[in-house]
């Protein structure tokens, strides 16, 4: 006869696979972050669903978080139909996935964060790029830009920096607003670019961006100084 488990029991160990899976969540976020203030997650699954390793969905938020040298005020995401190894988990080895895992999240970066963003090479990149786009020609004689700092004003980002010159810096102002197109495409409209005061592009057509195909953006609003975000991005195992 096999022996029955009693209620307790099972309890216990469904309470210790919860926060051992709770514990490896925040370790691999924490794995993906420089530096982060606050992680909450919040796991939506039954019993059976914990034990199999297949999980409905997880809900994180974090505050504060750095990655690869951009700051994030504020995101919460939402992760649904996750396969894990949960077995190795128990066993304490680290999260892995399975399978890809679409995530839903809301993004908030204060205009501070955004300020101290400018020193990663993940934005100073992009910024450089956009300028190598729109601006091929007085580009190509200039110097690598010190950007500086963001300003969100009526609904436009204006980023200002530095331009390397023989005998003095010249300043660089580039000015853009934002729209989304479609959940793969951003497009920078009303571009203007200033060059030491003045005026040498202004171009209402904008630049579209490629976000890729694991990036749908919902929604992007330039609130008074604040960046949101809204969509849903891949995590790929």
């Amino acid at each position: 006869m096999t022996p029955k488990i009693s209620p307790v029991r099972n309890r216990q160990k469904i309470r210790f696979i919860t926060q051992a899976l709770t514990t490896a969540i925040k370790f691999w976020l924490r794995t993906q972050l420089t530096q982060v203030s606050q992680i909450e997650v919040e796991i939506g699954a039954t019993d059976r669903q914990l034990l199999s390793g297949c999980i409905p969905s997880v809900c994180i938020f974090a505050t504060n978080a750095v990655y690869q040298g951009v700051h994030v005020t504020r995101i919460q995401m939402l992760a649904e139909n996750i396969q894990i190894n949960i077995g190795g988990i128990i066993k304490g080895q680290s999260l892995r996935l399975s399978e890809i895992v679409p995530v839903v999240a809301e993004l908030i970066v204060e205009e501070q964060h955004l300020n101290d963003s400018l020193t990663s090479e993940l934005l100073s990149t992009a910024l450089n790029d956009v300028l190598v786009k729109v601006l091929p020609e007085a580009w190509e004689k200039s110097k690598p830009i010190c950007w500086q700092e963001i300003t969100l004003d009526n609904d436009r980002l204006i980023i200002s920096g530095a331009l390397s010159a023989q005998n003095q810096p010249k300043l660089l102002e580039l000015a853009v607003g934002l729209e989304l197109l479609n959940g793969q495409e951003l497009q920078l409209s009303q571009i203007q670019i200033k060059h030491d005061q003045e005026v040498v592009l202004e171009n209402a057509a904008g630049y579209n961006l490629d976000l890729g195909s694991d990036v749908e953006l919902h929604k992007i609003t330039l609130k008074s100084k604040q960046l949101v975000c809204r969509g849903r991005i891949n995590v790929n195992p």
